[in-house]
């Protein structure tokens, strides 16, 4: 006979399954993608400050010998950033998925595994996951000693989805 315990992880392996199985079927079906984390997901983001689920993960704190910061974030699909500046300019690395990034008044640049963005000191931008696919990112801020980051107002789903 088999154990109560292992009864219900089958009984709930084959419901996960069913539906999965169900939903594949359904037509017109948006796919999202999450991607393969090499960090752990860390703390979610707040409101105030990103659309959808981004969650950062500190790599080095902020010290005086080193006087910069690296972290990572992974944005959901369709997750962003609000528009927000960087006193010393910001650094980033894409590592799995893809997304965007926009500096105020340029178009979108689209992000994938392996892009490395240069943020500009003081200057508005945001990034993000694509709507169907999740976004990690490593950051570096240099000289923190003159400030880590300034947040802004949302980017609205208009200049999200402004990709011309």
């Amino acid at each position: 006979m088999m154990p109560l315990k292992s009864f219900v992880s089958a009984l709930l392996f084959a419901s996960l399954w069913a539906c999965q199985t169900e939903n594949k079927s359904e037509e017109n079906q948006v796919e999202t993608q999450a991607v393969e984390a090499i960090f752990p997901q860390g703390q979610k983001g707040s409101d105030a400050f990103f659309t959808g689920n981004a969650y950062n993960y500190g790599l080095v704190p902020m010290d005086s010998t080193y006087d910069m910061l690296i972290g990572n974030v992974y944005f959901e699909p369709g997750a962003r950033s609000n528009w927000h500046t960087h006193p010393s300019g910001q650094i980033l690395i894409i590592t799995a998925g893809e997304g965007y990034h926009q500096l105020e008044g340029q178009p979108i640049e689209k992000l994938k595994k392996g892009s490395v963005v240069k943020c500009p000191p003081n200057v508005r931008h945001w990034h993000g996951a694509s709507p169907n696919t999740g976004m990690q990112q490593m950051y570096v801020i240099p000289n923190t000693e003159k400030g880590i980051v300034d947040w802004m107002e949302a980017v609205s789903d208009a200049q999200y989805q402004d990709l011309n």
